[in-house]
C-alpha cells in the first residue's frame, strides 16, 4: 500500500505526486518539477559561479521559494535549506547499510529519510510516520522519479529536501 492509499481516508487529505529529474542537474542547468498531470510547479535553478553547490527553488512566476546550499567545511555531507524565513539542515549519516539522512527543521518537528537514495527508492518520516515516498515506479519516463507527498505537508520543504539528497548522493 502506497502513501496515497494510507492518506486517502474519510478523515484525511490525499497525497500528491511530483515528477523529478533523475540525474539532478549540473550547476548552471535548470529543470522543472511537475505534478503528475504535467503542470510545472517549481523550477530548480542551479546557480553558476559558486564555489559550493547552490540551487534555487522557484515558483512558476520565478519567485524564490527556497535556497538550497551546500554547507562549507563539514566532515559529512550537509546542505542548508532557507525558505520563507525558516531553515532546515539535511545531514547524511556517516555509516549504515541503507542511506540515512537527518533533517533538522528550525521551529518545527525534525524529519528523517532512509532507503536507497541513489536508486530513488526511499521514505521521508516525521516521528516514525511517513510524510513522503520517493520512487521511480510511478513514472515510465526515462531519468525521472516521483515524490509522493502527504496532503498536509510542506510541499516546498519536502521537494527541497529531495533536491538536497539527490545532490549529496551524486556528489
Amino acid at each position: 500500500m502506497g502513501l496515497r492509499d494510507r492518506l486517502r481516508g474519510d478523515d484525511g487529505p490525499g497525497a500528491t505526486r511530483y515528477r523529478m529529474q533523475e540525474k539532478l542537474l549540473s550547476i548552471g542547468d535548470d529543470y522543472w518539477i511537475e505534478d503528475e498531470s504535467g503542470q510545472k510547479m517549481f523550477k530548480v535553478n542551479g546557480k553558476v559561479a559558486r564555489v559550493r553547490d547552490t540551487f534555487i527553488l522557484e515558483d512558476p512566476s520565478g519567485h524564490e521559494v527556497a535556497k538550497i546550499q551546500e554547507r562549507e567545511l563539514r566532515l559529512r555531507d550537509t546542505m542548508k535549506i532557507e525558505l520563507d524565513g525558516r531553515s532546515a539542515t539535511v545531514h547524511k549519516a556517516l555509516v549504515g547499510i541503507r542511506d540515512r539522512y537527518k533533517i533538522d527543521v528550525d521551529g518545527g518537528p525534525d524529519l528523517s529519510a532512509h532507503g536507497n537514495v541513489v536508486d530513488h527508492e526511499y521514505e521521508v518520516e516525521r516521528d516514525g510516520h511517513t510524510v513522503a515516498t520517493v520512487s521511480k515506479r510511478w513514472f515510465r519516463v526515462r531519468e525521472t522519479y516521483g515524490v509522493e507527498i502527504g496532503g498536509d505537508q510542506d510541499v516546498a520543504l519536502v521537494l527541497a529536501i529531495t533536491v538536497c539528497m539527490d545532490a549529496m548522493a551524486r556528489g
